[in-house]
């Protein structure tokens, strides 16, 4: 075992590198070769992870928040081979969430030191590689709203404001889905295709997803008033909103694909990019090697 691990400074205010004196603590106590690369600039994780595969590094650990981590995985899968470890340092830490890691740092470390490995899926997005969820429509606005609030207001409070900002200006998207064995059409609120549990800072939106079954789990929010949509918000934190069948459709398929008449923000895995007309997801036939506790 010879580990690299892959700081990210900034991420989740500084919390990931103010991780480096445990990380290095701990290491030293141990047999394992070990190193540590610190991030200077946006997606660097990604050839940082290539350089170490290829220097002899077998296992690259992500340190930080999502972002971090799904640049890390991008090495790994562009390289296809290595096995990625997660030590949570950012703000929201919801792959780690959804892949079972512990938010707590050292108990992270630990099970990165136990050895558990598991084999997880992950999706493609036109070309993109996303490992937890990627979704559509007002979820996606929130958090491309919290980057902006954020540059005034810092912290939880960021993202309260951008909530409610969104919640009173936005307005339900006319979508076509098509899935493996049907297509919908309706105009919805969010729809988030997961094939992990958690995003957005611990809502549980997708509770039945597994990483590893080979398919997605398409959670599809219909129209509702806004009002509605207050009282649905909370219950999403502890997934009992796929229980109201009436607002809340959820489908299983390996291809997805999204078609819509005009320019929407696209959030996969806490990145917001725009998108055009249609987006396709499938399920790549590969897998990613991951350092987990069960």
């Amino acid at each position: 075992m010879k580990v690299l691990f892959i700081v990210n400074p900034i991420a989740g205010t500084d919390k990931a590198k103010k991780l480096i004196p445990l990380i290095e603590e701990k290491m030293d106590r141990t047999n394992i070769k070990y190193s540590i690369s610190i991030t200077s600039q946006p997606k660097e994780a990604t050839s940082l992870t290539t350089k170490g595969l290829e220097d002899g590094f077998d296992s690259i650990v992500a340190v930080g928040g999502d972002g971090t981590i799904n640049e890390v995985a991008m090495g790994i899968i562009q390289k296809g081979y290595g096995t990625l470890g997660i030590i949570p340092g950012g703000t929201g830490n919801d792959l780690a969430r959804s892949m079972n890691i512990p938010l707590d740092a050292e108990e992270a470390l630990y099970t990165l030191l136990s050895g558990k490995k598991k084999h997880i899926d992950f999706g493609r997005i036109n070309g993109r590689f996303f490992l937890n969820v990627a979704s559509m429509g007002l979820d996606a606005d929130i958090v491309k709203r919290t980057e902006n609030v954020k540059k005034v207001i810092k912290g939880s409070v960021a993202y309260t404001i951008s909530l409610i900002i969104t919640l009173i200006v936005y307005k339900p998207q006319r979508l076509i889905i098509e899935l493996d064995g049907e297509t919908i059409e309706m105009d919805a609120m969010l729809a988030a295709i997961a094939n992990g549990k958690y995003y957005g800072g611990g809502m549980k939106i997708c509770p039945m997803a597994l990483l590893d079954d080979g398919s997605f789990h398409v959670v599809i929010v219909k129209k509702l008033s806004k009002l509605k949509l207050l009282t649905l918000f909370p219950q999403v934190f502890k997934g009992t909103h796929v229980n109201l069948t009436d607002i809340v459709k959820v489908y299983s398929s390996k291809k997805v694909k999204l078609r819509f008449d005009k320019e929407l923000l696209l959030n996969i895995d806490g990145d917001v990019v725009v998108a055009k007309d249609e987006v396709n997801f499938i399920i790549d036939e590969r897998k990613i090697e991951l350092y987990t506790n069960k």
